[in-house]
C-alpha cells in the first residue's frame, strides 16, 4: 500500500452546531505541493490545522507520513512538528528579535548551544531565500513585505522540513514580488524535494506552481486532482473562481471538445474530479 506523504480519511468538522467539513477525503503524495481553495471562512486553514495535529477532527482521520495524526505519541508529535515548516500569511516574525535571532528560532527551542553551528545555518538560510548577511541585523520593522515574506521563509526552512504549510504565501505583495516568490519557492522545491500544502487565491501559483488543487465549497471537497480537471468540475464555485475573465487569461484556455482545460503551461490531462 503506498505510503502518502498525506492521506485524510472521511474528515468532518464541526464548531457547535456550525459544520465545516463534510466528509472530505484526499491524498497527496510524496513531493507533490497541493494548493487549497475555497471562499473565506469554508475551512482551509481548519485544514492545515488537521494535518499537523493542531487541531483533530471532529469525525475521520488524518495521516502525516504513514501516521495517524491522532494516535501520535507526545514525542512523535513532537518530531512531526519538527518535520513541518509553517509559513504564516503575514510572516509572523517576532518584532523585537532581528532577522538572525527570527531564523535562529527555532534552533534553540530544540536546544541548540552552539552558536557557530546556529550562525553557518542562519546565514546558509538567508543565502537561500536571496538575502544578504547584513540583512541578518535588521529588524522586521526595517524589511519590505518581500523581504518579510523571504525571512519567514528562512524560519520556515531552517529545520529542513520534508513537509511545508503555507498560508496565503503571496499575501500583500505586489505583482513582481509576488512573482519572485513564487520563482523562490519552485526553485527551492525542485532542490529540496519537498511536500507542500498551501492555501492561496493566487492563480499565478496554482497555474506554475501546484500539482494538484483542492476546492472546498458547501463544506465539501468539491474538486481535486490536477489543474486540468478541477476546470472541468461544473460547480458554481468552481465556475465563478476559474472561469472568470482574468483566471482565463492566466490559465490561457483552450477548449477541447467543449471542455476547458489549462494550456501546457499550466496543468497535464484531465482527471481525478469529483463533484462531492
Amino acid at each position: 500500500m503506498t505510503e502518502y506523504a498525506i492521506r485524510m480519511e472521511h474528515i468532518w468538522t464541526s464548531f457547535g452546531d456550525k459544520i465545516v467539513h463534510q466528509d472530505i477525503n484526499l491524498c497527496l503524495e510524496h513531493g507533490e505541493i497541493l494548493g487549497i481553495v475555497g471562499a473565506s471562512g469554508c475551512g482551509k486553514t481548519t485544514l492545515l490545522r488537521e494535518i499537523v495535529g493542531l487541531q483533530i477532527p471532529t469525525q475521520g482521520e488524518v495521516f502525516v507520513m504513514g501516521r495517524s495524526v491522532k494516535d501520535v505519541t507526545a514525542s512523535h508529535g513532537k518530531r512531526l512538528l519538527n518535520n513541518c515548516g509553517v509559513l504564516f500569511q503575514k510572516g509572523a516574525l517576532f518584532s523585537v528579535l532581528d532577522v538572525f535571532d527570527n531564523i535562529a528560532f527555532p534552533l534553540r527551542e530544540l536546544g541548540i548551544k552552539d552558536e557557530e553551528f546556529i550562525k553557518r545555518i542562519v546565514f546558509m538560510k538567508l543565502a537561500m531565500v536571496g538575502l544578504s548577511a547584513q540583512d541578518a541585523w535588521l529588524k522586521p520593522a526595517d524589511l519590505s513585505g518581500g523581504m518579510i515574506k523571504r525571512v519567514a521563509l528562512a524560519r520556515t526552512m531552517v529545520l529542513e522540513p520534508g513537509l511545508l504549510l503555507l498560508d496565503e504565501p503571496t499575501s500583500g505583495l505586489d505583482p513582481i514580488l509576488s512573482e519572485d516568490l513564487v520563482g523562490l519557492l519552485s526553485q527551492l522545491h525542485r532542490d529540496l524535494k519537498f511536500t507542500a500544502v498551501m492555501v492561496t487565491h493566487d492563480l499565478d501559483i496554482l497555474r506554475d506552481l501546484c500539482t494538484k488543487v483542492a476546492v472546498l465549497a458547501d463544506n465539501q471537497l468539491v474538486a481535486f486532482g490536477t489543474l486540468a480537471s478541477v476546470l472541468s468540475c461544473k460547480h458554481p464555485f468552481v465556475e465563478s473562481f476559474f472561469h472568470n475573465n482574468r483566471a482565463r487569461r492566466v490559465f490561457q484556455y483552450i477548449a477541447k471538445d467543449g471542455v476547458y482545460a489549462a494550456s501546457p503551461q499550466g496543468a497535464g490531462e484531465v482527471q481525478e474530479v469529483s463533484h462531492g
